[in-house]
């Protein structure tokens, strides 16, 4: 049996600030380019068909490889998992600062991919594993919760910035003293975890299998829009990535040594969180997307003034991911704390389908990021401890890759229904002679509707499979014992 990761650490906090800082560098990264496409395709020279790829070709391995890297992280050990996907990471960040071609852009820009998706894939995995006692439990997931969310958040605002002041190439270049420090701090601070040994469940068929469905999966989604959710290469492609889903989990149904164990979906709190999670991550694409759509085109906002708008955000998150939610998840339990931000996050999106052509951002969207910032900093660090509390040490890694292949799936199929759904809106009122702005406001009232609908969905299965406690926990090795102890977690 492997020891659980990081539980003699002598400095754990630290640690935490190590991982976490690894999480915020990946989740920048993600929404930090997106500010720079137009700088990159100017000093590269990226045709506008093309320039999609600069994005693509780092989602696709990054979703693709998730649930991979989180079995070798409980095979081979974390540790050496998460600091050699920071090398690869930074490494590739590097190349991409450098890139002179279309080229060499799309192919670092994979590497990179691959880089995000060994790093984090065992994060959470790690950080979960980190204490046993569960008010440090949950306030070290309330800080991954913040690294994952405020890099979202601060993302654009850190992308203008450095692409205004300095130029685009340092939107990778910052990555590399990040991840130096992390590399060497982590080679120090982090508890090296033996693993189980690449003996215990190198299950090769499955992991081609589920690699290649993912990957597939993750490029028929984000390639639909230029394609067409109705062409015969989105039917034929999609088929194909599900087909491959399905030998993937008949294989692990069958293998003696499986890379995904399906028993670990009898945990009902697992099921439920990575549901909830998908449901959840698929609408709150919709703010960080159109929202930022909306201050840009609707109201008027520059790239720069638009990243400031969502600076709220990230600080309301972080005031409770970081402060508050320990404390309310230990008073009053994780799933009252989850409902209740979910509720916050369908009241904001609710908000914002009422946001006007000629509003005013003090009105018609800082109340609703404020409702939406306190929604998520309730509700994931209690989805993510609900959905670890019932894994065992050795399942972390794999538990973690696949919250992770949760929110990426989620995120790229709600943002390519969502931006069906504005399109669709926005052409037939287009059609029907309004003008610009009261057509795009009105394919975003229609997303910010939909994206409701996501969060409600997942308000209501959350609350039927987690209707009653798990009739059994499955404890960590050294975590709680005791009955009222383990209530505080589990809520």
């Amino acid at each position: 049996m492997g020891q659980p990761a990081l539980q003699k650490s002598k400095s754990p906090w630290l640690t935490i600030s190590v991982l976490c800082l690894g999480q915020l560098m990946i989740v920048l990264d993600q929404n930090i380019v997106n500010v720079a496409l137009p700088a990159v395709q100017r000093g590269i020279g990226f045709s506008s068909e093309n320039l999609v790829w600069v994005v693509n070709a780092y989602v696709i391995p990054f979703g693709g490889l998730l649930l991979l890297a989180g079995r070798l992280g409980d095979l081979i050990g974390r540790k050496v998992v998460f600091l050699t996907g920071v090398g690869l990471f930074s490494l590739a960040s590097l190349l991409c600062g450098f890139a002179s071609s279309e080229a060499t852009m799309i192919l670092f820009r994979f590497i990179q991919g691959i880089g995000g998706a060994v790093a984090s894939a065992c994060i959470l995995g790690m950080v979960a594993t980190t204490f046993s006692e569960p008010r440090k439990v949950a306030q070290a997931i309330g800080a991954y919760s913040f690294a994952s969310a405020g890099g979202g958040a601060v993302g654009p605002l850190l992308g203008g910035v450095l692409t205004d002041t300095l130029s685009w190439h340092w939107i990778f270049f910052i990555n590399a003293p990040i991840g130096a420090v992390l590399i060497l701090v982590g080679l120090g601070r982090i508890e090296r975890d033996r693993g189980q040994g690449l003996s215990k469940g190198t299950d090769f068929l499955g992991a081609v299998l589920v690699t290649a469905g993912m990957t597939l999966l993750v490029y028929t989604i984000v390639d639909a829009e230029q394609a067409g959710w109705g062409s015969a290469q989105t039917l034929l492609l999609g088929l194909l990535s599900i087909l491959l889903l399905v030998g993937f989990v008949v294989r692990q149904a069958t293998a003696a040594q499986p890379l995904l164990p399906l028993g670990i979906f009898r945990s009902r709190s697992l099921t439920a969180a990575n549901i909830v999670q998908f449901m959840m991550i698929a609408g709150m694409f919709g703010l960080l997307f159109f929202g930022t759509l909306y201050v840009q085109r609707v109201l008027g906002y520059s790239s720069l003034e638009a990243g400031l708008g969502f600076v709220p955000i990230a600080v309301v998150i972080a005031g409770i991911s970081l402060g508050l939610s320990a404390r309310l998840i230990t008073k009053f339990g994780q799933r009252p704390m989850l409902f209740t931000g979910l509720v916050l996050i369908i009241a904001a999106f609710v908000m914002l389908s009422f946001a006007r052509v000629d509003g005013t951002y003090v009105v018609d969207f800082l109340p609703a990021s404020l409702f939406m910032g306190a929604g998520f900093g309730l509700a994931a660090p209690a989805m993510m401890g609900l959905g670890m509390s019932s894994v065992t040490p050795e399942e972390s890694g794999i538990a973690s890759g696949l919250f992770n292949t949760t929110q990426q799936v989620g995120g790229a199929i709600g943002l390519a229904v969502l931006s069906a759904v504005v399109s669709s809106r926005t052409d037939d009122l287009t059609a029907a002679g309004k003008a610009e702005p009261d057509a795009l406001l009105g394919g975003y009232h229609a997303a910010f509707l939909l994206a409701a609908g996501f969060v409600l969905l997942a308000l209501v299965i959350g609350a039927v499979m987690l209707a009653k406690k798990e009739p059994e926990r499955r404890q960590p090795a050294g975590g709680p014992t005791d009955a009222s102890e383990s209530d505080l977690v589990t809520g």
